[in-house]
């Protein structure tokens, strides 16, 4: 049940009608959203109406341990087995290989243990309060909208949320459409139509294009992939929205980033947050007066972080360039010290830099292997010049992509501060606008989101 489906806006609703009425009885709202996360899971697979129940009771049992017992060496056995579980419940699903890869589960396991551990590692580290309640727990670490591909939110955020009385303000409703409508024009008929009609044929035979088509290729990637995941990061905020809570943003312009660094702090935010807070930190050696560990900790993050997405040479040196860039930009910065903002000229320059290093790292991120990168960097490097494939709407769509991406936060959040305040009935009438003209011009089904597959 992919977010940007029919069945997936019609079981939005029929959650939404049953939720608000029963929402004040907190054990009855928390059991129709626990309901809602498992027949969420179940649409992908019966078996996940075993696995994640018992992997969660788990992580809860574990909680409560690590509330009561102050052993050093307890609480460390306590959170190991809470890494055990989710870790290997990850790779048992994501990483098989052979004949027994025929039973991996549609849906990657990945945010789902992710967003798991917080609850136990911040319970071990005492960054967040837990709870004895068992379907508070389950229904918060199950959370559905961020099944798919996060937003990755803290379990004891969550917690805390579903402890207060709900309550939606015909505010929140309308940002909740606004965003559910931004994510689906985002999916459908930006990053589908470009790689659709595009990105998915040049990956796939590079050879047939001249150098610069590959160029604009991989230019629409970048394009696709952000419109992609961040109309799904609308769409999940959008739905958690429609039931009084709220999810953690996770992109700002990424590439209006000025460094490689600004560049993490802007894109997947909630997954940077998470490689940053769990393994950078837990990573031995920070505290060694040897700092070549904060450098070289930056690297390995990267390169595991890289490897989550797939076991793959690609992936690794996609991982391994944005670790060392990292890692420069911290000794330049370091070097460099506390200096007056630089002129603009400089941040524009400094934004272009990074944001091309960032899709040459895109080659390696969606090329098939590595063969499939090194053929694209030679079309790239032929340098020949031809424009046949690259079709007025396509270059309209890009452009279109590029302004939007661009578009000041200050006038984004003035239309959806407009758009809330309309009268619901204009809404819809907005909705159903929108949802005609995608109808209309999408042509076929959506095709999967990007990081659904993660």
């Amino acid at each position: 049940m992919p977010l940007s489906s029919p069945t997936y806006f019609i079981f939005l609703t029929a959650i939404f009608f049953l939720y608000w009425p029963v929402a004040r009885v907190r054990t009855l709202g928390l059991a129709v959203i626990l309901f809602a996360n498992y027949f969420f899971y179940a649409r992908w697979g019966i078996a996940y109406l075993f696995l994640i129940p018992a992997a969660s009771t788990c992580d809860f049992l574990i909680g409560l341990g690590l509330q009561y017992f102050q052993s050093r060496l307890l609480r460390r056995l306590l959170v190991f087995l809470s890494l055990s579980v989710n870790l290997g419940l990850l790779v048992s699903l994501k990483f098989q290989l052979g004949p027994a890869r025929d039973w991996v589960l549609p849906l990657a396991l990945s945010f789902y243990a992710f967003q798991a551990l917080t609850y136990t590692l911040d319970l071990y580290r005492r960054d967040g309060k837990g709870t004895t309640s068992y379907l508070a727990h389950l229904a918060a670490v199950s959370f559905f909208p961020t099944t798919l591909a996060g937003p990755i939110t803290r379990v004891s955020d969550l917690l805390l949320q579903f402890s207060k009385s709900p309550l939606l303000a015909p505010s929140e409703s309308g940002r909740a459409l606004f965003l559910i409508g931004l994510g689906l024009v985002k999916k459908l008929l930006i990053a589908d139509c470009l790689g659709d009609n595009l990105v998915n044929r040049i990956f796939d035979l590079p050879r047939l294009y001249s150098g610069f088509e590959v160029l604009v290729g991989v230019w629409a990637y970048a394009l696709e992939l952000y419109y992609d995941f961040s109309g799904y990061t609308d769409i999940a905020i959008g739905s958690a929205l429609l039931l009084g809570i709220k999810l953690p943003p996770n992109f700002d312009m990424p590439y209006s980033a000025v460094s490689v660094t600004d560049f993490w702090r802007r894109w997947h935010i909630s997954f940077s947050n998470w490689l940053r807070d769990y393994l950078y930190f837990s990573l031995p050696g920070l505290r060694s007066r040897f700092k070549i560990f904060a450098y070289l900790n930056l690297v390995i993050t990267m390169v595991l972080g890289g490897l989550w997405h797939g076991v793959s040479w690609t992936f690794a040196i996609w991982g391994l360039l944005h670790g060392v860039a990292l890692a420069v930009n911290r000794g330049w910065q370091t070097w460099r010290g506390r200096r007056p903002a630089p002129a603009l000229w400089k941040k524009v320059l400094c934004a272009l830099v990074t944001s091309q290093f960032v899709c040459f790292t895109w080659i390696f991120f969606r090329a098939p292997d590595l063969n499939g990168a090194m053929t694209i960097l030679q079309r790239i490097g032929s340098l020949t010049f031809a424009v046949d494939n690259i079709t007025p709407t396509l270059a309209g769509v890009m452009i279109l992509a590029t302004v939007g991406h661009f578009f000041p936060k200050k006038w984004f959040l003035r239309v959806q501060e407009l758009y809330s305040a309309v009268p619901f009935y204009a809404q819809a009438a907005a909705m159903a606008a929108v949802l005609a003209v995608i109808e209309s011009l999408m042509g076929r089904g959506a095709a999967p989101f990007v990081y659904s597959r993660f």
